[in-house]
């Protein structure tokens, strides 16, 4: 249920911990955060060509001392904190210059880490200097607000979007350029603004249509311009009024389409009716008598007894017990066991679990 008094879908143009304090708590779904790097360059950054690299050198960026950019991290953090749902999360994204101390900070908070991810840049600025490596990644940290709640993390959906693999923790995307990057006058509308297929990947993994999306530290409004495009709300807190003009002006050029459940949402199998084996037999999708045979190319062949338990080799147990004494491991009887359809082919039973949660949906 979202709160009535949340000024969904607008750019809040102020300082982002003031106005933080301002929304209602545990309203949020969840938090995408970019905040502040504290480069701390010390000066400016030439190529061979003696052209003059984009850096970033805004007043947003400077701090007097690590004590003094700690204490503005903690307080944001806190802040974020009090907003988020006990059943959201929270992104943020920085380099080596910040992330270590912000994470301390968040563990400090409570925050409870469920991952970092590298975002590794195909693209990265090479060091022109020579003096280092080419920094190529940044690192992004995902932690829920309370140990053991539980969030979102639609698994089977980046499964999906990485092309049935699961989804590592790395992520090979190049970096903001080309008709993506904002220009003012032919130069960048701002320094540090993230790709879309990265915010991309981070809304659609750990929210759902419908939710409540905040960025802290808005800039241009990457985040606002994926979650219109993810049919999520959002809410996006910035002080610089140029960026935040910028923003509005970008995300109402984005058609968001309309919202149908069949595209935007992806129920996670978890939450599913629970099938058991013996509810295939009743439905007529096998019988009693009728042989499986463990892997798809194996030799191992069972029955299946009338109870819907399986025998094979002397032993007799549901499907997972008797796949997990074939294996001497933990297994999923359902992806393990075959059965052979009318022109011969093997498919694993679960083809059938499927089939019968079809039928279900039929009926209603």
């Amino acid at each position: 249920m979202i709160d009535d008094k949340l000024p969904l879908d607008q750019v809040l143009v102020g300082d982002s911990i003031e106005i933080l304090a301002l929304l209602p708590e545990k309203s949020i779904d969840l938090i995408f955060a970019d905040p502040p790097y504290n480069l701390q360059l010390s000066q400016e950054l030439y190529r061979p060509n003696m052209t003059r690299v984009d850096g970033v050198d805004e007043e947003w960026d400077q701090f007097g001392s690590l004590e003094e950019y700690d204490a503005f991290t903690r307080t944001w953090l806190s802040a974020c904190k009090r907003v988020l749902k006990d059943t959201g999360t929270i992104w943020v994204i920085g380099s080596y210059h910040n992330i270590y101390r912000v994470g301390s900070i968040m563990q400090d908070l409570g925050f409870w880490f469920l991952n970092d991810v590298v975002w590794v840049k195909s693209n990265p600025m090479p060091n022109f200097r020579g003096v280092r490596f080419t920094n190529a990644h940044e690192t992004l940290l995902w932690a829920q607000k309370t140990k053991g709640a539980k969030y979102t993390f639609n698994h089977h959906a980046m499964k999906s979007l990485n092309d049935g693999l699961q989804m590592r923790s790395d992520w090979e995307l190049p970096i903001c350029n080309g008709r993506e990057r904002l220009r003012v006058n032919g130069e960048k509308a701002h320094p540090t603004q993230k790709p879309e297929a990265l915010l991309y990947r981070v809304l659609l993994s750990s929210s759902n249509a419908g939710d409540v999306v905040l960025d802290p530290f808005f800039g241009t409004g990457t985040t606002g311009a994926v979650a219109k495009k993810l049919q999520r709300h959002w809410i996006g807190i910035e002080r610089d009024a140029k960026y935040a003009a910028l923003a509005q002006k970008r995300i109402a050029s984005v058609d968001a389409g309309t919202f149908s459940d069949e595209i935007y949402t992806y129920p996670s199998k978890r939450n599913r009716p629970r099938v058991v084996f013996g509810k295939l037999l009743e439905a007529g999708l096998v019988t009693a008598g009728q042989v499986v045979y463990f892997g798809k190319k194996g030799d191992v062949v069972g029955k299946i007894r009338a109870d819907g338990s399986i025998q094979c080799d002397g032993m007799v147990g549901s499907l997972h017990q008797i796949a997990r004494k074939l294996m001497s491991a933990p297994c999923n009887g359902w992806e393990h066991w075959f059965y052979e359809d009318k022109d011969g082919k093997r498919e694993p039973l679960n083809v059938l679990r499927e089939a019968y949660l079809s039928s279900l949906k039929i009926g209603d």
